[in-house]
């Protein structure tokens, strides 16, 4: 039987940042991984590194610049016509990079002493952990302390059966070898708007079938509302609300979906069908019935704030358990235990989580959006900088989008940033450091940003909120 100071099972951004951050603290460590990559090579990184985060960011790289360089370069007087996507050369891209970061976490755990383990885990009782390798064989392992870290996986829905040629999920999505004419695509959150931007700017049709009413209903709505708007009218996704799939029917490669909405049962035919609908825990077969740990009825683990389970030395972290499914968010808990099992008082701020749908224009948000303050009856003032009025995204030609600051009306503590626009990610990044050292928008307002660039946005967003921004015209204050 080996023993470990600590046992990290699943090897994605939570997983291998926990199992690095503990072997820094000096614990010996081994991290379980029984995925694979393309080339049958363990796949370190998990969802994110090979079929989530990384991947589709590649595909959304190259596809927006096949679409600037088709669209908007002419704008710069830079003539590209005939313009062509080889979409094998886009996929092996893609597929180099995942490899060379999978492969930079394998290195990663080498240069840590981490003890890197091909095989599945099963926690058993009394922190035991059952390893099965490739070949079935199985061995126990022991450790002081398990951190779990399972990840997740997409959820399929019976209407739909996935099989991976015509009807496919979100890692098919990312493997396409050609240009689909026709695409439908189930779900309107991050991850179908993604994918639908993806083949959308590469030439397909795309209809995007979403069973709720309201669309991205945890982003702010003045948000959501431009979103629709630029996607929809600017872009030419189809996104139909309140479409209820209810039967799909694959013949001659091409899909049948039936759905119903406020007119009734309709039907659309589609070469391709992408269903991204969300991602549920991956929790089956992963515990012993007296292993100690809960499970709740939708597979999520039971822990507190500091990522503990029902059971003494248990940890779980990531997608697996409570919170938004965020490889930033899974990482930080990673660190987070690490820290507390070496004994140190270490704690995670869960207010401000960034958030990013990296459709382009970007959205993103930290905090709490006007509706939320609304409902809770929190006093609250708002500031509003369109990146129309920026000079650094009218010489990028770059100009779709806002910048929303909202603070409390008493104190001006900022209470949530909410961008759609261009560098929204990166620039919204600078909020959260604000609101993490409790600052008002009056403390954004006085701080000097460089000229030009786009992060002056945030700062006129900031100043709005007073009426005090520069360049754009202030709205009155109520009396």
């Amino acid at each position: 039987m080996s023993k470990f100071d600590v046992i990290v099972i699943g090897s994605g951004p939570a997983g291998y940042v926990a199992a690095i951050r503990a072997a820094q603290l000096g614990l010996n460590v081994a991290c379980l991984e029984k995925g694979t990559s393309k080339e049958g090579k363990p796949g370190f990184g998990g969802t994110c590194l090979n079929v989530g985060c990384i991947p589709s960011k590649a595909l959304l790289d190259s596809s927006h610049k096949f679409v600037e360089a088709q669209q908007d370069f002419d704008a710069h007087g830079i003539a590209a016509k005939d313009l062509s996507i080889d979409v094998a050369t886009m996929i092996a891209r893609k597929d180099k990079i995942v490899s060379q970061l999978t492969g930079g976490i394998g290195q990663l755990f080498k240069a840590n002493g981490v003890t890197a383990i091909e095989g599945a885990g099963k926690v058993l009782a009394s922190k035991q952990v059952e390893l099965t390798l490739a070949d079935g064989s199985t061995q126990i392992l022991e450790a002081d302390s398990v951190i779990i870290a399972a990840g997740s996986v997409p959820v399929e829905i019976p209407p739909t059966p996935i099989d991976n040629k015509v009807i496919v999920d979100s890692t098919g999505a990312l493997d396409f070898l050609k240009v689909p004419k026709t695409l439908g695509v189930i779900g309107a959150g991050v991850i179908g708007l993604e994918l639908s931007s993806v083949w959308s700017r590469l030439g397909a049709k795309v209809v995007v079938l979403e069973a709720l009413d309201e669309f991205l209903p945890a982003v702010d709505k003045q948000i959501s509302k431009e979103a629709r708007k630029i996607l929809t009218k600017k872009q030419g996704l189809d996104i139909r609300m309140g479409a209820r799939v209810t039967a799909s029917e694959v013949k001659r490669n091409k899909v049948t979906v039936t759905y119903s909405d406020k007119d009734g049962e309709q039907q659309l035919v589609f070469d391709k069908l992408i269903v991204a609908v969300g991602r549920r825990p991956q929790s089956e077969q992963l515990f012993s019935a007296d292993s100690g740990v809960t499970i709740d009825e939708r597979g999520f683990v039971y822990v507190n704030d500091y990522c503990e389970t029902g059971a003494p030395g248990i940890y779980a972290i990531g997608d697996i358990v409570r919170g938004p499914m965020l490889a930033h968010k899974g990482s930080e808990e990673g660190v987070m235990v690490a820290e507390r099992i070496a004994g140190k008082n270490a704690a995670m701020n869960y207010d401000f989580i960034p958030s990013v749908i990296y459709t382009h224009p970007e959205i993103a948000q930290v905090g709490q959006t006007e509706e939320q303050l609304k409902a809770d009856g929190v006093p609250y003032k708002i500031g509003v900088f369109p990146f129309a009025a920026s000079g650094r995204a009218m010489a990028a030609n770059d100009t779709d989008g806002l910048v929303k600051m909202i603070a409390h009306a008493d104190s001006d503590r900022i209470l949530g940033c909410h961008i759609i626009g261009p560098s929204a990610a990166d620039l919204v990044q600078q909020v959260v450091i604000a609101m993490e050292f409790g600052a008002s928008s009056e403390d954004i307002g006085l701080t000097v940003f460089g000229h030009p660039t786009l992060s002056e946005a945030v700062h006129e967003a900031a100043l709005a909120v007073e009426g005090q921004a520069i360049h754009i015209a202030n709205r009155k204050k109520r009396k």
